[in-house]
C-alpha cells in the first residue's frame, strides 16, 4: 500500500468516526490490532458494541469501497472482534458488524451498512 493510499485510508477512517459520532455512537477504539488483523473502529451504539470496517475511495473508478469487503476480510474481522471481546470481558453483550464506504471525490459521501455480515 502506498503512502498516499495509507493517508487516504486514515482520512476516511477519521471522517467515518465523525459520521458515526454525529449519529450518536461513541468511538471506543481506532485501529484495534491483534496478530489476526485490525478493526478500523470499535464503537458503542446504545447497548450494542459495533465493529466497523471502513473502506475509502478517491472516486468511483475502482468501484465502491464496500466491494472490497469479501468473505475472507469478514472472517478476519470476526476473529479480531473475538479477541477484542476476550480482552474486554464482552462476550455477553450484543454486537454487530458494520461497513462504511467513504468516497472522497468532489464531495464526500458515506454508505453505511449496518449488520453488513454476521459472526457465523
Amino acid at each position: 500500500m502506498t503512502l498516499a493510499n495509507k493517508e487516504l485510508g486514515r482520512q476516511g477512517e477519521s471522517l467515518a468516526a465523525r459520521f458515526l459520532q454525529k449519529k450518536g455512537l461513541r468511538i471506543l477504539e481506532r485501529n484495534f490490532r491483534t496478530r489476526s488483523g485490525e478493526i478500523d473502529l470499535v464503537a458503542r451504539d446504545k447497548k450494542e458494541l459495533v465493529f466497523v470496517e471502513v473502506k475509502t475511495r478517491s472516486g468511483s473508478a475502482f468501484g465502491s469501497g464496500l466491494e472490497a469487503v469479501g468473505p475472507q476480510k469478514c472472517r478476519q474481522i470476526v476473529r479480531v472482534a473475538q479477541e477484542y471481546l476476550l480482552g474486554n470481558g464482552g462476550f455477553d453483550q450484543a454486537i454487530r458488524f458494520d461497513v462504511i464506504g467513504v468516497t472522497m471525490a468532489d464531495t464526500i459521501s458515506f454508505e453505511h451498512i449496518k449488520n453488513a455480515f454476521d459472526a457465523g
